[in-house]
């Protein structure tokens, strides 16, 4: 087998009534276990068994102690996991587990527990690991091998911030003649997302007709499910028809499934609207420019 020497970390000892979960080796004659593990390296080698979809030899039991892991006068014990068992996926996979020994102690009719509380990485390269100084001469034996599972359950958040048209605008002809309560344009896409604006020439009823409001909801067929989120980060706009002066408010807001919909109900005042954002057609111009909208992706839903 090789040097299995093992850097100890912090050792965990205790005293429990449960027998081991994954493996256990009894021995009638430990006098005669010792001298028969002289003609097999001094190791007494268990049969395979599995845990956590592989196959492991446990136990490993040097009887009068590794010698080659300064456990003379103790018994060693030691796992391993079956090489073959790491080939089987593409590329060999590494496994992590959380290794406890076991040994029976009659008097007390309890198990004495030892466990380096370090998770082990098993690997081609590193196929065993244990303890060289375990405890002078039992004759029951036992492991529980408790390996981590795959990970099942992960998100990904991701951030889009480069987009080949960030804008999106809309023209209210006839502004101050328009009779209906809101304008709403036809919903368009941005970063795989359709949304919604929704103008109120008049404002809603938080603005008692003396504001301007605006909405950006997203479409019907875009709503977050349970517990998603979706970050945008914006600028709303108010066009300056005569120049660069734009009316702005910028924008940074979580959708999730309990709020599709934000903006202002006093977004600007109609006052000044009509005084410095009208054309001489009499058009209001809105603009709303993405800087960044977010993504992602779930592992299956439980």
């Amino acid at each position: 087998m090789g040097s299995s020497s093992t850097e100890v970390s912090t050792i965990v000892k205790n005293w429990r009534e449960h027998p081991p979960a994954s493996y256990s080796l009894k021995i009638h004659s430990f006098s005669q276990f010792e001298n028969s593990s002289s003609s097999s390296d001094d190791k007494y080698q268990s049969r395979l068994f599995s845990s956590g979809r592989y196959k492991w030899y446990v136990l490993i039991v040097y009887p009068k102690g590794n010698e080659k892991d300064n456990g003379s006068g103790f018994i060693s014990m030691y796992v391993e996991i079956d090489s073959k068992s790491l080939m089987v996926f593409t590329p060999p996979t590494e496994v992590f587990a959380e290794i406890r020994f076991f040994i029976y102690n009659k008097k007390e009719n309890k198990y004495f527990t030892i466990q380096d509380v370090e998770v082990k990485r098993f690997n081609a390269l590193k196929t065993v690991w244990g303890l060289e100084q375990i405890l002078p001469c039992h004759c029951e034996f036992g492991v529980d091998v408790i390996v981590a599972p795959p990970l099942t359950y992960w998100e990904i958040l991701s951030f889009t911030e480069k987009y080949s048209d960030p804008k999106f605008s809309c023209a209210i002809k006839n502004f101050s003649q328009f009779k209906e309560n809101v304008y709403t344009p036809n919903s368009f896409s941005m970063a795989g997302k359709k949304w919604v604006l929704m103008v109120y020439p008049k404002g809603d009823s938080r603005a008692d007709g003396k504001c301007l409001s605006i909405f950006l909801y997203l479409d019907d067929c875009d709503k977050p499910k349970d517990d998603e989120k979706i970050f945008v980060q914006a600028n709303f706009r108010v066009l300056d028809p005569l120049g660069s002066n734009h009316f702005q408010h910028k924008f940074e807001k979580w959708y999730t499934e309990q709020n599709t919909a934000w903006g202002w109900p006093l977004f600007l005042s109609l006052a000044e609207l009509q005084k410095s954002y009208l054309d001489k057609q009499d058009t209001l111009k809105v603009e709303i420019e993405f800087k960044v909208v977010s993504a992602t992706k779930y592992s299956p839903i439980i």
